[in-house]
C-alpha cells in the first residue's frame, strides 16, 4: 500500500497484480518486457499510460473497466475497504490533491486555489484555499468542516472509528478555519516529515460518527455525500455493476466520457469480455492472458512499474503458527526466486528482488531489508533444522505435529488463471518438503476482500499497492500491531513502541527513511508475519486511443501519479 491511506490498498492478485490498506489480490505475476525469443530478459521502468492534453481528446464515449471483486465496505477510509474501492471511488469523491507519476504533489485546481506548507513556530502547518464552487452533491459546501471530520475519523483518537490507517493523522493538533470557512489551516503537534501524506482526500462532515463511518457505506456508495465530475447513477450489488455518469452538480472542467462503468469479474473472464468488446480495458499480466490479445485488433498494451508488493502473509493466531519457528520455517522454505519464475513466465521480464515493504528498490535509501534479516531463500534444509529444534515431529504421512497440532495450513486462491493455480502449488511443495501440509482453497476473486479482512486463511498471497512514495510515512500501517492492512497478528506492543518513539519522532523524511528500513530488518527477524515476494510491472491491454490511463491512487500504469478522472478519455 498499503498509501496514502498508504495510500496503501490490498489487492487480490489473480492474473495480474493489483494494498489502501485498502486491500488488493496478489496478482500472477505482472510480467512486463516484451520481446522476442533469447533476448535478454527486461526490466520494465516508469510509467506508461498514454498520457495527452485535454485538447488532443474527443468528447464523448464509454469506459468499461474490469475489477475483481467488489467490497461491501464502500468507504476508503475504512479499514475494511480495499484498493479497488479506492479506485472506483475516486471517480466521483474529492481528488484534493494530485500527483505526478514521480510523486510530486500538487493541489487540484477544481477544489484547491492554494495549497501550501511549512514550519511556523517550530510546527508544520498546512494550508488549503478551497475553491469557493467546490460544493458535495447533497448542496453542502466543501469547507474546514470536511478538513475536520476527515481528520478526527482518521486520528484514532475514538477507537469506536475502524480507519485504515492512522499514519499522519494522529499526528495533527487542530483543524481550524482561518479568514474564512474556506481558508483551512491544519497545524500538526510538531515538525512532521510528511504533510503531503494527508488530505488527498476527503470525508462528507455528515458521516460524523463512529456508527456512521463503519456502517453506513456497507454496500450503498453514497452519491449525495460524494463531488466530482461523475456521480453514481446505479449500482448493482448482485452483478457486481456501477454505473457512473457525469454530474450535473460539477463544477470543474467537463468530463470527457458519457459513461464510466465498473464490472466485477474474474481476471480471465475480463480479458474474455475485452475480445467481446463487452469492456474497454483488462489486465494482462501473465504470459497466457497476453496470449489471448496476442490477435487482437484494435488495442495496444503498457507495461509500467507497478508501485506494488506481491507479499506471502502468515496468521498467527491459527494454533499451527502461532510458534514463531513455525513462521520462520515456513517463510524460509518459500522460493521466492521460484515463484517469480511462474509469475513472470514468458513476460520476458526480470527485476531485482523486493526486499522491502517500506522502499521499492528503485527509491533512494532501499535495501534487501529481507535478507539483512537472515532470511535464505528456498532455504528447505535450514527449515527443517529449526522445526526439528523446535520440536515439530514428522508423522508416518511425513506432516509435523507437535502437542496434538497438526501442522496443517490452509492457503486460499483467489483467482482463476492457471499463473495463479501453478504458483499456489509450487509453494504447497515446497512447504510439503518441510513437514507443513497445505490445503489448497479455489476460491472466486469477488470474495477476497472479506476472506482478508475476516481472517479465512492461514497462508495469504496479496497485493500491498501504494498511492506515494513515501514509504516510511505508513509504516506504522505495516507493522503497528492494531494495524487493519496487515492482518498476521504479528504486531506487538513493543515494535509499536519503537515504531513511534524511533521511526515517527524524526523530522527529517530522509533520516525517517533510513531508520524505518533498518527497523524493518528487525522486525521481520523478530516476527515473520509478511515477507515480500516481488514487484513486477503493471500491464494492461485496453482499447487504441484511450488515454490518461489509470488515473486512481493504488492502482495503474502511472507510477505514484493521480490525475483527473475527468481527462480520461478517447483520442481524436
Amino acid at each position: 500500500m498499503k498509501r496514502h491511506q498508504k495510500l496503501m490498498g490490498i489487492v487480490a492478485l489473480g492474473g495480474t497484480l493489483a494494498l489502501a490498506m485498502s486491500g488488493c489480490a496478489a496478482g500472477n505475476g505482472n510480467g512486463g518486457g516484451e520481446g522476442g525469443e533469447g533476448e535478454a530478459p527486461k526490466t520494465v521502468t516508469g510509467a506508461d499510460y498514454n498520457p495527452q492534453p485535454r485538447e488532443n481528446l474527443q468528447q464523448g464515449g464509454e469506459l468499461r473497466i474490469p475489477v475483481p471483486n467488489i467490497a461491501e465496505q464502500t468507504n476508503y477510509f475504512h479499514s475494511d475497504g480495499d484498493a479497488r474501492i479506492t479506485q472506483i471511488g475516486t471517480w466521483f469523491r474529492p481528488q484534493v490533491l494530485l500527483m505526478d507519476p514521480d510523486g510530486t504533489i500538487k493541489p487540484n485546481p477544481a477544489y484547491l486555489d492554494d495549497y501550501s506548507f511549512g514550519i511556523e513556530d517550530g510546527k508544520t502547518v498546512l494550508h488549503f484555499k478551497v475553491n469557493e464552487k467546490a460544493v458535495w452533491n447533497d448542496g453542502t459546501p466543501i469547507d474546514v468542516t470536511a478538513f475536520e471530520n476527515t481528520w478526527k475519523a482518521n486520528s484514532g483518537e475514538d477507537e469506536a472509528y475502524l480507519p485504515n490507517a492512522t499514519d499522519g493523522w494522529k499526528e495533527i493538533e487542530s483543524v481550524e478555519a482561518g479568514e474564512n470557512e474556506r481558508d483551512v489551516i491544519v497545524t500538526f503537534k510538531g515538525e512532521f516529515a510528511w504533510p503531503e501524506m494527508v488530505f488527498s482526500q476527503l470525508l462528507h462532515p455528515a458521516v460524523n460518527t463512529a456508527e456512521l463511518f463503519n456502517t453506513a457505506f456497507l454496500g450503498d456508495w453514497h452519491p449525495e455525500w460524494a463531488a466530482g465530475p461523475y456521480t453514481v447513477e446505479s449500482y448493482d450489488k448482485t452483478g457486481g455493476v456501477v454505473n457512473l455518469v457525469p454530474n450535473d452538480k460539477w463544477w470543474g472542467e467537463e468530463p470527457l466520457l458519457d459513461k464510466v462503468t465498473f464490472i466485477q469479474m474474474e481476471p480471465t473472464a475480463a480479458v474474455n469480455a475485452l475480445r467481446n468488446d463487452e469492456v474497454d480495458m483488462a489486465e494482462t499480466g501473465s504470459a497466457e492472458l497476453l496470449a489471448q490479445v496476442e490477435d487482437l485488433e484494435g488495442v495496444e498494451t503498457y507495461s509500467g512499474q507497478a508501485t506494488a508488493n506481491a507479499l506471502f502473509t502468515l496468521n498467527s493466531e491459527t494454533p499451527a503458527l502461532a510458534d514463531l519457528e513455525v513462521r520462520e520455517a515456513i517463510m524460509t522454505a518459500i522460493n521466492l526466486e521460484q515463484v517469480k519464475e511462474i509469475a513472470f513466465n514468458g513476460l520476458n521480464y526480470t527485476e531485482e528482488p523486493a526486499g522491502s515493504l517500506t522502499l521499492f528498490s528503485f527509491q533512494p535509501d532501499y535495501f534487501n531489508a529481507l535478507e539483512e534479516a537472515g532470511r535464505k531463500d528456498g532455504d528447505t534444509e535450514g527449515a527443517n533444522k529449526i522445526l526439528d529444534d523446535a520440536g515439530w515431529v514428522a508423522g508416518d504421512d511425513g506432516i509435523r505435529e507437535k502437542d496434538g497440532v497438526r501442522l496443517s495450513i490452509v492457503f486460499p486462491n483467489h483467482s482463476d488463471t492457471e499463473t495463479a493455480r501453478a504458483r499456489t502449488v509450487a509453494v504447497q511443495a515446497q512447504l510439503k518438503e518441510i513437514g507443513v501440509e497445505v490445503q489448497v482453497d479455489q476460491r472466486p476473486s469477488a470474495d477476497f476482500a472479506e476472506d482478508y479482512t475476516t481472517k479465512n486463511w492461514d497462508l495469504f498471497f496479496l497485493n500491498f499497492t501504494s498511492s506515494d512514495p513515501f514509504g516510511a510515512a505508513w509504516f506504522c500501517q505495516l507493522y503497528c500491531s492494531d494495524s487493519g492492512l496487515n492482518l498476521s497478528g504479528t504486531g506487538t506492543e513493543e515494535i509499536d513502541k519503537r515504531i513511534h518513539e524511533e521511526i515517527e519522532t524524526i523530522s527529517d523524511p530522509e533520516e525517517q527513511t533510513k531508520a524505518a528500513m533498518k527497523l524493518e530488518a528487525e522486525i521481520f527477524a523478530e516476527t515473520w508475519g509478511v515477507i515480500p515476494a516481488f514487484n513486477g510491472p503493471e500491464i494492461w491491454t485496453v482499447k487504441e486511443g484511450l488515454a490518461n490511463l489509470t488515473p486512481e491512487p493504488y492502482v495503474g500504469l502511472d507510477l505514484f501519479g493521480i490525475t483527473p478522472v475527468e481527462n480520461v478519455g478517447y483520442e481524436k
